[in-house]
């Protein structure tokens, strides 16, 4: 076994505190001949970590100069992931996990990962692919997206030949090649980790900070109704500004902010009791009242409510929630999937619950 390692420049313009202590981050990338552990071989392990007593981030590379090395590096690799408890990688949790574990145990090699957290990027920003509008969740795709621009001359299939001609030639340059590539794509994880500022901040959410009402001549889109312009901070950083429209409502996100542009519905709507037993509804007047005072109305003019007809009706501006946060709620008729909230600036006096609004609509992304 080779083992290599060097200090190296590794920067993110992303809070590295929000996956754990430096101390206990452990970056790494492994290199096979192929996809499956029962079939091919490990030939090389890269990690990044911060070395706290020469502080700074350091390299360590484990190669396999020859198919007997293959268990060294395995048991070098198992052996650094009891300090650094907290491994970071792009779909380790689908391929590079899994293989390692199954290498292990071809050779009989002892190991415990159940006291480490793995944290893969990949499977963390999964949930934001429509967000995103990324076809692919690719590495390469990922790092489109954000506008790094990396050339790999090889593709995982050529690094297999060349690893191979090594082993025959124990050619310098050959090994050079592999461990540069390697090298590369473990800088590039920390390239790539702004990405994670939007699941971050589909989680978190924002803090309210101030709304307007917009006339429609302010936004020509959303046609005639009035809308509600609703601003929010984070804590998190977004690299690139999107926009997405869910649940009638459009949403920007720039730099650490989101702006919500809410249609809201003017019109009547109907408040629905619940205790519809004790009401009594009016045909004529269509509304329901309770028993105590439908006693007073003819009993031809009255009937016996049930839960569609049990409600009272109010005109106005309502703003749609799509679960319940502000009450009364109402909504168009019995059994209807939004529900609506009677508009009032006051309705936001209460920030926790416009926070709790930004939330159900980042639900729905």
């Amino acid at each position: 076994m080779i083992t290599i390692q060097h200090p190296v420049s590794f920067s993110a313009d992303y809070p590295l505190k929000r996956l754990g202590p430096a101390d206990n981050l452990l970056f790494f990338d492994i290199e096979t001949t192929g996809f499956s552990p029962a079939s091919s071989s490990l030939y090389l392990i890269g990690c990044i970590f911060y070395d706290s007593s020469a502080a700074c981030w350091t390299l360590i590379q484990w190669f396999s100069d020859s198919p007997e090395a293959e268990p060294e590096c395995l048991e070098a690799f198992f052996s650094m992931t009891r300090e650094k408890t907290v491994l970071v990688h792009f779909n380790g949790d689908t391929f590079d996990l899994p293989y390692l574990a199954g290498r292990a145990r071809h050779y009989g090699i002892p190991f415990d990962l159940s006291h480490t957290e793995s944290i893969d990027i990949f499977r963390r920003i999964r949930p934001c692919r429509k967000l995103l509008g990324m076809d692919s969740m690719k590495l390469s795709a990922v790092e489109q997206f954000l506008g790094i621009s990396r050339e790999d001359r090889y593709t995982g299939g050529q690094l297999i030949q060349v690893y191979t001609d090594y082993l025959t030639s124990q050619s310098p340059a050959r090994l050079h090649l592999l461990l540069l590539h390697n090298e590369d794509d473990l800088k590039g994880m920390a390239a790539i980790l702004p990405v994670l500022s939007y699941p971050d901040m589909l989680r978190d959410g924002g803090t309210f900070s101030e709304s307007r009402l917009l006339s429609p001549e302010e936004t020509e889109s959303f046609g005639e109704s009035p809308v509600l312009q609703m601003d929010f901070t984070g804590s998190w950083h977004l690299p690139v500004p999107l926009s997405h429209t869910v649940s009638g409502a459009k949403l920007s996100f720039r730099d650490s902010s989101i702006r919500c542009l809410i249609p809201l519905y003017r019109g009547c709507l109907k408040y629905f009791f619940p205790d519809y037993e004790n009401y009594y509804y009016l045909p004529a007047e269509d509304m329901a009242v309770h028993k105590s005072v439908g006693a007073y109305v003819a009993k031809s003019a009255r009937k016996k409510a049930t839960a569609r007809t049990c409600y009272t009706k109010k005109e106005g501006l309502f703003i749609p929630q799509p679960k319940r946060i502000w009450e009364p709620e109402f909504r168009e008729e019995y059994g209807s999937p939004v529900s609506y909230a009677a508009w009032t600036p006051e309705l936001l006096s209460d920030p926790e619950k416009a926070s709790d609004y930004l939330k159900l609509l980042l639900e729905q992304i």
